[in-house]
């Protein structure tokens, strides 16, 4: 029986192989670590909103269901504004897609598109509550409604 000479060619398709899986793992154990950092950023942002939303309300004598039904809402719309720009920030405004004719293509990225219409609806509710978009915390520039 006839063994197969491993040359060097062959072992180093092997490492390359070996080294493509190992960075895959990290950059799968790095996107973990980012998603829990996420979540926990958007559990501390929608306290912070949901808190001065309805300290607003107090202070203009609204009370009632229907105004903490809006503001749950509205922190839906937070985290959902939150995913999005995560999405964006991962993805691009443009990403890499294979068709199903084997070409490789690029798309827009929806979550642009979903995210202004999201802002529309959050400014939405604001407005109906007549309430005052929250500080977000953190400061960060850019990070406005409009």
């Amino acid at each position: 029986m006839a063994t197969k000479k491993k040359t060097s060619k062959s072992t180093n398709k092997k490492e390359e192989k070996l080294e493509k899986i190992v960075e895959n793992l990290e950059e799968k154990i790095r996107r973990i670590e980012n998603e829990d950092q996420l979540e926990q950023m958007i559990e501390d942002k929608k306290e912070a909103i949901k808190e001065d939303l309805k300290n607003q309300l107090i202070q203009q004598n609204k009370f009632g269901k229907q105004f903490d039904d809006m503001i749950e809402d509205y922190i839906y719309f937070v985290e959902l504004k939150e995913r999005l720009k995560h999405d964006i920030n991962i993805n691009g405004m443009r990403y890499k897609t294979t068709g199903g004719n084997g070409f490789t293509t690029y798309k827009p990225n929806e979550s642009v598109e979903r995210l202004q219409k999201t802002n529309g609806q959050m400014l939405k509710i604001l407005q109906d509550l007549d309430l005052k978009a929250p500080d977000e915390g953190g400061g960060e520039e850019g990070d406005d409604l409009l």
